[in-house]
């Protein structure tokens, strides 16, 4: 009897440990990141960063990752302790650079680490303004990197200019020209210029300070430069209007040491951004924005051939944006992460006139890499996967998963459905939308329906898997959680992104309300227990509806832009409106579409959450709408991060988050009728 009752007790022991689990938010954050990989060029290995993070400590720890391609166990590169980022195999595959903060530095520095014989890592640099941006030298002898700098001062001279400002006692700052901050940072007088270094270390060499012609002041990275095979030219973004607030970022190409750089891109009023040298050295791939002011213009993909000094669009009749691709090795094609109708999938894009072709299908795929052999590497990702090395097969499209980092916590994962639907939005115009049902999702029983609205306004939402917005979690809650791609939205071709211009709120308003009156006549849906929210765009959106009518419950909104007047304070608040519409001379646009002119319609529990250090969304956009809720006996919570951006990054306020978004929308949810 003893042993009977023994073996009950480990059978049930057993089903208890397989037992699955919904995802929730803490075991989100259980999940290891990967990042941006870098394969090895003969394709056997990848390198990549993989970030941890310690929900007791509320801190994350990223170390590199060697992932093998056919045999062999995957091992940390880096040791605990040590924070590393932005790995890059050297091309003859015995190094790889990246970059760290180590020995109390308060910038990172880069480090290069030998990949046979098992040495440590060996720090190269010590420049006092940091290191980011790192690119190869073709020869693997030198490393190429960005850093923002002051064009009339040496390293010793930056230095004591860094420590005279962190010592003085006057904490005020000026500025004479826009912009002034850029997301969470504000942005000083220094430049941002390419630098390169030698294995053995040294002084680092100036590149692009002689020439007079910055990187973006913005942004500035491994995308804003290139180097040409041969070692000699350098190709790199900048300004051609030396005014960002009229900004028209150009391709420039500047022999290294001369001090005078050519532009190449000069017939564009647009963006031209993310130059790549061929790799004969003979052509320059670019992305090019033809509309100038518009962040969601069509990114076409422009090859500029050096001898002939010519510019031609690739697939000109494509309707898609082409983001970061990469050559193939003989020259002939590029593959690229293109965003398609609400999915990232990889392209094989011919450069001899022939049509793109798509290699992957349902799941976003992007941080692509590819070897010399052929190897393509990826980020494979849905809204029921975080993302997962892979590497995938050119012809076939086949993923092959090289990562196993978060198997054990997969593994108790119970987790929901997911499809897109497509329905008849404003103007009758058909509208993609993301529905996720909760796990074990009953068709006979009605559901709450939690309907997001995603930010942008053009940056459609893609079958990925969000940190910050995860439908999956929301779904484990017992929602039905549905995700518009509304007009506006990136991904279903230029005139559908560009349709909601300048009055942004009506249509993406009225695909709003029709995609919930769909999903509202569902038989599995509750129409008395529907609630909405969404950040940033999706913010501004819900409080566009919270001024008009609608049909749900209680509203969520983060980072909400609530007064396009004092909008004008956010990081791009000084830059040029496309078509000129300015408040002092076209009011009228501003009272149509300024969520805060409809204050007299409140009468929504709505949830305000808002970040101190968001200069995107500045955080008295929140505070006001707040106050006008509250003004109206409307009843409002006002949930204030001091220490998050436009984003909430740090894991104890992301569980918190999570944890006041339930309670807020359960509370305003009526019980199911019987």
């Amino acid at each position: 009897m003893h042993r009977i009752i023994l073996a009950i007790t480990s059978l049930a022991a057993c089903t208890v440990a397989l037992a699955k689990t919904p995802l929730d938010a803490e075991t989100m954050w259980r999940l290891q990141r990967i990042g941006a990989p870098s394969v090895s060029p003969d394709g056997t290995r990848v390198v990549a960063p993989v970030t941890r993070y310690d929900l007791k400590e509320n801190k994350a720890r990223t170390l590199l990752w060697l992932f093998p391609l056919d045999r062999g166990e995957a091992r940390a590169l880096t040791a605990e302790g040590s924070d590393a980022a932005s790995p890059v195999y050297s091309p003859d595959g015995r190094w790889i650079a990246f970059t760290s903060k180590r020995d109390g530095d308060d910038v990172a520095q880069l480090y290069v680490l030998p990949m046979a014989g098992g040495g440590e890592a060996r720090r190269l640099t010590t420049v006092p303004t940091g290191v980011g941006g790192i690119r190869w030298f073709a020869d693997s002898r030198r490393i190429a990197f960005v850093s923002r700098v002051w064009a009339d001062r040496d390293w010793k001279a930056a230095a004591e200019e860094l420590k005279r400002r962190k010592d003085s006692k006057v904490s005020a700052t000026a500025w004479d020209k826009a912009p002034i901050r850029y997301w969470d940072q504000w942005i000083d007088d220094r430049q941002a210029h390419v630098f390169a270094i030698g294995l053995d270390g040294g002084e680092p060499q100036a590149l692009t300070l002689a020439a007079g012609r910055e990187l973006p002041r913005s942004e500035a990275g491994t995308a804003s430069y290139d180097l040409s095979p041969d070692g000699r030219r350098i190709a790199y973004v900048s300004n051609t209007t030396r005014n960002e607030v009229d900004a028209n970022p150009d391709v420039w190409l500047l022999e290294i040491g001369a001090n005078e750089a050519r532009n190449l891109t000069a017939d564009n009023p647009g963006n031209d951004l993310a130059p790549q040298f061929s790799p004969d050295g003979k052509r320059i791939a670019f992305a090019r924005q033809t509309i100038r002011g518009f962040y969601g213009d069509t990114r076409r993909l422009v090859v500029h051939d050096l001898a002939a000094g010519t510019n031609r669009v690739v697939g000109a009749g494509w309707d898609r944006s082409v983001d970061a691709p990469r050559w193939k090795a003989d020259g002939r094609a590029m593959i690229a992460a293109v965003d398609d109708a609400g999915t990232s999938r990889l392209y094989e894009i011919p450069l001899d006139g022939g049509k793109p072709r798509a290699i992957t299908g349902e799941t976003d795929f992007g941080s692509i890499d590819l070897g010399r052999d052929g190897t393509l590497v990826a980020l494979n990702q849905s809204f029921v996967s975080p993302p997962r090395l892979v590497r995938v097969d050119v012809r076939s499209g086949r993923a092959s998963v090289l990562d196993r980092i978060n198997d054990a916590v997969l593994d108790g994962i119970d987790w929901g459905s997911y499809e897109s639907v497509t329905y008849a939005g404003a103007r009758g115009e058909p509208v993609q939308m993301w529905v996720n049902y909760p796990p074990g999702f009953d068709r006979t029983q009605r559901h709450p329906l939690f309907v997001l609205l995603h930010g942008g306004p053009h940056n459609g939402i893609t079958n990925a898997f969000a940190w910050r917005w995860n439908a999956q979690v929301f779904s484990a809650w017992g929602y039905v959680t549905a995700w518009p791609n509304f007009h506006g939205s990136s991904g279903f071709g230029q005139a559908f992104t560009d349709s909601i211009n300048p009055d942004q709120d009506v249509l993406p308003y009225e695909d709003v309300i029709k995609a919930t009156a769909m999903l509202a006549a569902r038989p599995y849906i509750d129409p008395q227990r529907m609630v909405a929210g969404g950040g940033s765009y999706g913010g501004y959106l819900t409080a566009i509806v919270l001024g008009r009518d609608h049909p749900f419950k209680a509203l969520v909104a983060h980072a909400a832009v609530y007064n396009w007047y004092s909008q004008v304070a956010s990081d791009y608040g000084a830059s040029k409106v496309r078509d000129g519409r300015e408040f002092w001379n076209a009011p009228d646009l501003y009272q149509r579409s300024s969520p805060h002119f409809g204050a007299a319609h409140f009468d929504t529990p709505t949830l305000v959450i808002h970040g101190a250090q968001d200069f995107r969304v500045p955080v008295n956009q929140g505070i006001e709408l707040f106050n006008a809720l509250q003004n109206r006996g409307v009843e409002s919570r006002l949930i204030h991060f001091p220490d998050e951006n436009h984003w909430v990054l740090k894991p104890a306020n992301s569980l918190y988050w999570y944890g006041e978004v339930r309670r807020w929308i359960d509370r305003h949810t009526i019980p199911a009728s019987p």
